[in-house]
């Protein structure tokens, strides 16, 4: 009987845990939804225009979302690292920033094939709009939760 609860205990544990990354991977999917459709319309990308510009932006999206995988992955106890893991951290960390650094002007010289440099500083405005709106919202809805959550106690 115990090997059963355990079982499925375990069970229910990374169903929740495949729910919860499934529910992760829905809301990156929903805000990237959310971010084409901006940038499309306050572009004002043509049809033609989108497919060129998409998988362009895409894989570099990609990218980015990569080196942003390795800068936040799991920090250990710093009262428990050397100080020889903390130079190799700061020295992963500065590698990052030229890798982010490099993949920003290999995208603007890949858009300049297909767009002004004014559309590019265009997109750039917008991406600062839309992760500001983002960050509104996400708050907005903390606060909504907040006040909901104060109703019920």
């Amino acid at each position: 009987m115990k090997n059963v609860l355990a079982t499925l205990a375990i069970c229910i544990g990374l169903f929740s845990m495949q729910a919860q990354d499934q529910g992760k991977e829905d809301y990156r999917e929903k805000i990237k939804e959310l971010k084409t459709a901006f940038l499309t319309q306050e572009m004002s990308l043509s049809k033609e225009g989108a497919q060129k510009f998409w998988p362009i932006y895409n894989e570099y999206e990609a990218k980015q979302r990569d080196l942003r995988k390795r800068e936040h992955r799991d920090l250990p106890n710093l009262e428990c690292i050397t100080e020889g893991d903390a130079n190799e951290m700061l020295e992963e960390y500065v590698n990052i920033e030229k890798e982010d650094y490099i993949l920003k002007k290999q995208l603007f010289k890949d858009l300049r094939e297909i767009m002004s440099a004014q559309e590019i500083i265009k997109l750039q405005k917008l991406e600062g709009e839309f992760h500001k709106k983002l960050i509104k919202e996400y708050r907005a809805r903390k606060e909504r939760e907040r006040k909901e959550q104060k109703r019920e106690e």
